[in-house]
């Protein structure tokens, strides 16, 4: 892509005063953020270098540099997730509209349609149990079956019991007419807030692409819209820059499948630029790299249904705690990780870190004086996994397609 072509896209979307700025960050490195998992997390603000807090994050926050995550215990024990600062303002935005969403007698059931790899699924997790407690229930859907196994795991990381992964096209969800109170659509993009991460992204660029894009939003939101309930909200995200893809969905969806923009003050928080019916993150003025958020009431009238996410096919459904094998309880890996497990139930061991990693490469690890049949390995005291005590090793019980696959 030629400089001129990005000057443009910048001066469409910020005007020509602040594209000096934003065009300036696209020569700067990517941004490094993470967010943590606040039924998780023991350290307060130690133990990641954490810089500063994102604006519109509780727990989101700045890092000086890229670690190497996947050589940190912590992260695989789903302690934090890795997500661009820019992102975590749809979140944002869920907290801030929720006290909108009526109640209807029932837990509140949310939809994140294009859910991969997880970031949005797992901060709307977080925020709804801070809220609600355990009165919530997310589906977490990808249409691709590659990117819903990636996103499979990272919400069994995560540990949050109430997160249903389901791998549909967004069209299979107008059968759950008006079930939803809250539909999350983070829309397939051109993808300009992808520049600085992915060179690929400035490579398939072009005008055609645009449309493309724009035209499929629009199928995917009146696909999905059946399924969220009258004055239910529809939060709507796309990391472009681009006005076809952003303001003019949003309008175009609020005109012809009805629905009201809900009006908020996004330019009080830093960096941030108001659109007509949202906000836009621009790099150079944030330090993300970049994204726009928009909120829908539905006001037209919906259904109702009887069917549930069961119907769906799930991959994940929730938190299985394991299965009756002959005569002994296998407990699954994925009870150690979740945000409740059950240390009270099997015995623990701490784990240093080298040690830590190699059970995290599914490599053999054994603690002399331990009891035998299935513990619980930790590091820092945060849950990793299952081993099986058999006498004089252990068999590593890690999920084979979530080992650490570089040599530590």
């Amino acid at each position: 892509m030629e400089d001129r072509v990005l000057v443009d896209i910048l001066e469409r979307a910020v005007g020509p005063e602040k594209t000096r700025a934003a065009f300036d960050a696209f020569s700067l490195p990517a941004s490094v953020s993470i967010r943590l998992n606040p039924f998780k997390w023991p350290f307060g603000e130690d133990g990641v270098n954490l810089v500063r807090r994102v604006p519109w994050s509780e727990y989101g926050y700045m890092l000086d540099g890229r670690p190497r995550f996947v050589e940190d215990p912590l992260f695989h024990a789903g302690l934090y997730y890795v997500q661009d600062s820019s992102a975590m303002i749809a979140g944002h935005m869920l907290r801030e509209c929720l006290d909108l969403v009526s109640d209807s007698g029932r837990p509140l059931m949310a939809l994140d349609l294009c859910a991969a790899p997880g970031g949005k699924t797992t901060d709307m997790s977080a925020s709804l149990r801070e809220r609600l407690g355990d009165d919530f229930r997310i589906v977490a859907n990808e249409v691709s079956r590659l990117r819903a196994s990636v996103l499979r795991d990272n919400v069994a990381v995560w540990g949050d019991p109430n997160v249903i992964v389901t791998s549909c096209d967004p069209k299979t969800f107008a059968r759950l007419e008006g079930y939803f109170d809250i539909i999350l659509v983070d829309a397939p993009c051109s993808g300009e807030g992808m520049f600085r991460k992915d060179p690929r992204a400035v490579e398939e660029w072009s005008e055609e692409v645009v449309a493309l894009c724009s035209a499929r939003q629009r199928r995917i939101l009146a696909d999905v819209w059946p399924a969220l309930r009258q004055g239910g909200l529809l939060i709507y995200a796309t990391c472009t820059f681009e006005e076809s893809e952003n303001d003019a969905n949003v309008l175009w969806a609020a005109a012809e499948l009805g629905g009201e923009v809900i009006d908020y003050e996004y330019q009080s928080l830093p960096g941030v630029l108001r659109t007509k019916t949202g906000a836009l993150l621009m790099p150079g003025l944030v330090e993300g790299e970049g994204q726009f958020v928009s909120v829908l009431r539905k006001t037209s009238p919906s259904g109702k249904t009887r069917l549930t996410p069961d119907c769906l096919r799930p991959l994940r459904n929730g938190l299985v705690k394991g299965e009756v094998k002959g005569r002994d309880f296998v407990p699954d890996p994925d009870w150690a990780l979740s945000i409740d497990p059950p240390l009270d139930k099997y015995p623990s061991v701490e784990l240093d870190r080298e040690t830590a990693l190699r059970y995290l490469h599914r490599d053999s690890v054994f603690v002399e004086g331990q009891p035998e049949g299935y513990l619980i390995v930790l590091h820092r005291g945060c849950p990793l996994g299952f081993v099986k005590n058999i006498g004089k090793r252990w068999n590593n019980l890690h999920p084979l397609n979530r080992r650490i696959r570089i040599d530590i």
